[in-house]
């Protein structure tokens, strides 16, 4: 009991000068709807991404990049990394025990404290102390750290929240994974489109060129008229080529995500022509805090900042440490088993207290607030991130939808007049620039439909990954 009055006092002392914590609150409300009619509790972000796209190639191509992809499999490793970690945090709180032999010898000189009274040692027939005098030791140590003011069990605790943020931050890779994918593989059927819209284009033409030139040689036009239907026919020759190429960089890219190397990307032989996008169901925004896996990551990294804060805080207040040893030990061989005189055992309890030179604990505890502060700051950009992502995303679509009604309308119109230009071009009703003009409008608004379509389908996806889909 004599004890308690320096444990107290040095509990009282530690605890003078810990700095005032400076702490955040994060924000978690959300608005109660996204900036459009919707009002139904139901969101898509719970769809499988098997059912959510219903393309047979496009879930192949999903279902091989989840199975091969190098950053993918990075994660994965970051994952375990954090696991051990935990691993190594719990056995920080509990007693470390371990087998400790040694052997050795010791010869005193006549001239010190220990070699005097060996001198002076009345010495026993048969009995003589050895010199030099060995050492022979067997046994069990032990240490354990008493953490009375959780210090380690909290830095375990802290470890397992970051242990749980690798594994949001594998989802959320995965949701991005899953979005990337798709887009690329409908900008291919979109490309696929243009490469056929192309030809069919230079197969008009060609057609009318001949016309032309048929035209020529009954002295109704000039050969300047023959020149500019030759030179737009070679533009669009040229055109494909270009197309061609995009298709094998599109196809590179499907397959690095796939984790192998350049082939064929099996896909639907139609292209774009009979996907229909729809508008996915966002539900309601505070669904984002459990289906958006960043902001869950973002929660779990708050969790251990906010734990940092109380491990770094009892860095101030006394710890306690007990050794233990038990084991066998002798001078000689002889005696090492002549129990019990040869057993030795030990234990030792230690309570130390930080009293002066303590701006690095200071330092340290001041750093855990500032980074609990800057973690609740990311949480609540993350969270405004994605609900801005979701209000985007669906405002797009629908613009989107309106755009292709119209932008169909035009090409309608557009690949009417083509015919209609021709015909007067043969009657000699209309020059052969209104022909050519009108073949230029018409390639250039099917292709704006063909990427107002693929638009679609990319904010399709990207509404899916918004909301915090593709990851189950």
């Amino acid at each position: 009991m004599r004890f308690w009055p320096i444990a107290v006092l040095a509990l009282l002392t530690s605890a003078c000068g810990i700095p005032h914590s400076l702490t955040k609150t994060e924000n978690r409300s959300t608005p109660k709807l996204y900036n459009i009619s919707e009002t139904s509790n139901q969101s898509d972000a719970e769809i499988i991404r098997q059912k959510f796209f219903p393309d047979p190639y496009l879930r192949d191509l999903i279902d091989t990049a989840m199975a091969n992809n190098k950053e993918l499999g990075i994660v994965l490793q970051e994952i375990e990394i954090a696991r051990n970690e935990v691993r190594i945090r719990k056995g920080e709180y509990l007693p470390s025990v371990g087998l400790r032999a040694g052997a050795g010898f010791d010869k005193a000189s006549r001239y010190t404290n220990i070699g005097a009274m060996e001198a002076n040692t009345e010495i026993v027939s048969g009995k003589e102390m050895p010199d030099p005098l060995g050492d022979l030791a067997l046994g069990l140590v032990a240490h354990w750290e008493v953490d009375i003011w959780h210090k380690l069990r909290n830095a375990k605790k802290a470890a397992m929240f970051r242990y749980l943020a690798t594994v949001e931050g594998k989802n959320f890779v995965t949701t991005n994974l899953v979005a990337e994918v798709a887009n690329s593989y409908y900008e291919l059927l979109a490309l696929d489109n243009q490469l056929e819209i192309i030809q069919q284009n230079i197969e008009i033409q060609s057609s009318a060129l001949q016309v032309v030139k048929l035209q020529m040689d009954a002295a109704r036009v000039t050969q300047l008229a023959v020149s500019r239907f030759e030179a737009e026919v070679a533009k669009t020759k040229s055109l494909q080529y270009n197309v061609q190429q995009q298709i094998v960089e599109t196809e590179n890219k499907i397959n690095f995500l796939l984790g192998r190397f350049p082939q064929h990307i099996a896909r639907s032989s139609k292209g774009l022509s009979d996907e229909t996008p729809t508008l996915p169901k966002a539900g309601i925004p505070a669904q984002l805090l459990e289906n958006r896996t960043d902001i869950r990551q973002a929660e779990q990294e708050l969790a251990a900042a906010k734990l940092d804060i109380k491990v770094a805080k009892a860095q101030f207040y006394p710890s306690l440490g007990i050794n233990a040893g038990a084991g066998l030990q002798a001078f000689n061989p002889s005696y090492f088993f002549s129990a019990p005189a040869s057993i030795a055992y030990s234990l030792i309890g230690d309570l130390v207290t930080p009293l002066v030179n303590r701006n690095a604990i200071k330092a340290y505890y001041l750093n855990a607030n500032a980074k609990q502060i800057q973690a609740a700051y990311n949480y609540e950009k993350t969270l405004l991130n994605a609900y801005v992502e979701v209000a985007n995303q669906l405002s797009k679509m629908q613009n989107l939808s309106k755009s292709y009604k119209l932008r169909d309308q035009q090409v309608q119109a557009l690949t009417q007049s083509v015919g209609y230009a021709n015909d007067l071009f043969k009657s000699a009703r209309a020059d052969y620039m209104e022909v050519l003009m009108t073949q230029r409008d018409a390639l250039e608004s099917k292709f704006e439909l063909i990427e107002t379509k693929k638009q679609q389908m990319n904010a399709m996806v990207n509404i899916y990954r918004a909301l915090g889909g593709g990851w189950k």
